[in-house]
């Protein structure tokens, strides 16, 4: 993946991103995440180019550091490297690519065949989507037999129940796979951004709805707690859906269906190293971005790459 151009070389400040692939690292080496491309976008309600996004995300990367500035207040144990200044380059991460063309039936096997060849050599495996029609055969692919078991939990500003094949309806098709619907958790659901009858199918289903309000009310530390202990009850993976159309607009605009008034970027890095610290998130998405229509600053693909090592940072913490 090119740099983008214009930053600087500090010999004393090496960049993020450039991660191997699988076949680059030497045999047997244990891989703590990786990273997956499912670049979809044309079954989308809503006009994107989110099939550009994960090499954007790729790129965005570089314009940050692995070095994790840890929080005094927080307790040291558990975390692998010195407690005050934690190196993500200790950890492996290993980059398995781009799923050709995952839209269609034959690409969603091979986004599950990826997704699960990813989830057996490692951690946790992120998924670069795309639209959120990637979370069904992500999810499902990092399942694998255990999809009894399993949990989802996503953020995002709708219920995603919709019928049909879309970026719209990717839990429903979860459920219809043999989810258990009471081990799903849908937070940063918004007013006026879903329809009575889809809020009714989601209360019928058991879904454990957390509304954006409720966000405001409670530290989101405690209600990621609360979901976690909800999609893991069975004792199996959970999937994390990180649909970055639950941030604000002003913070997302490269999200078609971002809402004012949604999360903050800090919040969404928040559940993203919250939830990959989870011994049972096996894997997590992140998806609805549409690179081509961000900002001139790139602030959307640069929330998502914040969450990638957001989300190895919280692996470091297991």
């Amino acid at each position: 993946m090119t740099k983008p151009s214009g930053l600087s070389h500090d010999p004393l400040w090496p960049r993020a991103g450039g991660w191997p692939a699988p076949s680059e690292l030497s045999a047997g080496s244990r891989i703590d995440v990786s990273l997956v491309g499912v670049p979809a976008s044309q079954t989308s309600l809503s006009a994107t180019n989110a099939h550009e996004t994960p090499d954007a995300i790729r790129s965005a990367l570089f314009r940050y550091s692995p070095a994790l500035m840890q929080d005094r207040r927080l307790p040291e144990k558990g975390v692998r490297n010195n407690p005050d200044i934690v190196n993500l380059e200790e950890l492996t991460v290993a980059d398995f690519g781009n799923v050709a063309d995952p839209d269609s039936p034959a690409g969603e096997a091979r986004t599950i065949a990826v997704m699960a060849d990813a989830a057996k050599a490692s951690e946790l495996v992120i998924a670069l989507g795309g639209d959120n029609s990637v979370t069904v055969a992500a999810a499902l692919g990092a399942w694998g037999s255990d999809l009894s078991t399993a949990g989802l939990i996503t953020l995002d500003a709708h219920y995603d129940l919709r019928d049909g094949v879309s970026n719209g309806s990717p839990v429903r098709r979860l459920i219809e796979a043999g989810l258990n619907p009471q081990r799903i958790v849908q937070i940063g659901i918004q007013d006026f951004a879903n329809s009575v009858a889809y809020a009714r199918r989601a209360h019928e289903l058991g879904i454990t709805v957390i509304h954006r309000d409720e966000l405001a009310r409670r530290p989101l530390a405690e209600i990621m707690s609360e979901a976690l202990a909800i999609a893991g009850a069975a004792g199996g993976p959970v999937h994390v859906d990180l649909d970055v159309d639950v941030c604000d607009r002003s913070v997302a605009p490269a999200c078609p269906a971002s809402v004012p008034g949604g999360i903050s970027a800090y919040e969404l890095r928040q559940v993203a190293r919250i939830a990959a610290a989870h011994p049972q998130v096996r894997s997590l998405d992140l998806t609805e971005i549409d690179a081509t229509t961000d900002s001139p600053d790139g602030r959307t693909v640069r929330l998502a790459a914040l969450c990638v090592l957001e989300a190895v940072a919280g692996v470091s913490q297991r």
